[in-house]
């Protein structure tokens, strides 16, 4: 799970707000291990460097197509809302059983496709804390936007599934009930 989609759930009544952030935390570890791996593996290649980024998520001349911190913002806060009203969805004690993964999984790459060359994709602050420790300077420096981002957008999926559907669902242990 992500930081955001933790809090979307919370917010979304689906997840005990106690529990984000022992969750948060055991996210950015796992996500700062993910990266210190790949980091040794890319480093092998003489080539690698860097500098150049590895994959941080950023906005204006840090951004793959060079987009405004205003549009990096607006696309890490729909793609994030979208993405949890899609978990919420897909999730719910009515959806038919067996098919969260694939319309979930499918969710993710659209948006990958989406935004990958606005913001190199965050939609998961973990996943942004990770190469953003390694590249240091303009990546921890334009880190908080992909903190703030998906958390707003996360909360808004949680909290707009949780109103349209009328009947939020209960939690049980931190997993929803049917």
């Amino acid at each position: 799970m992500y930081p955001a989609v933790t809090v979307g759930l919370a917010a979304g009544g689906r997840f005990p707000a106690g529990q984000i952030p022992p969750y948060v935390i055991a996210q950015v570890v796992g996500a700062v291990v993910a990266a210190s791996l790949l980091y040794a593996i890319a480093s092998g290649a003489a080539s690698f460097d860097v500098a150049k980024g590895f994959a941080s998520n950023g906005y204006g001349s840090h951004s793959p197509g060079q987009y405004s911190l205003i549009a990096c913002f607006l696309m890490e806060v729909v793609m994030t809302m979208m993405f949890l009203f899609i978990i919420m969805g897909a999730t719910h004690g009515n959806a038919p059983a067996g098919f969260a993964p694939l319309a979930i999984g499918l969710t993710l790459v659209m948006i990958h496709l989406a935004s990958i060359p606005v913001t190199n994709t965050s939609v998961n602050p973990a996943r942004s804390t990770g190469p953003a420790l390694f590249v240091g300077g303009w990546a921890l420096a334009q880190l908080w936007l992909f903190w703030v981002a998906p958390l707003i957008g996360a909360a808004l999926g949680g909290v707009i599934y949780r109103w349209l559907s009328g009947q939020p669902d209960g939690l049980v242990a931190g997993r929803t009930q049917a």
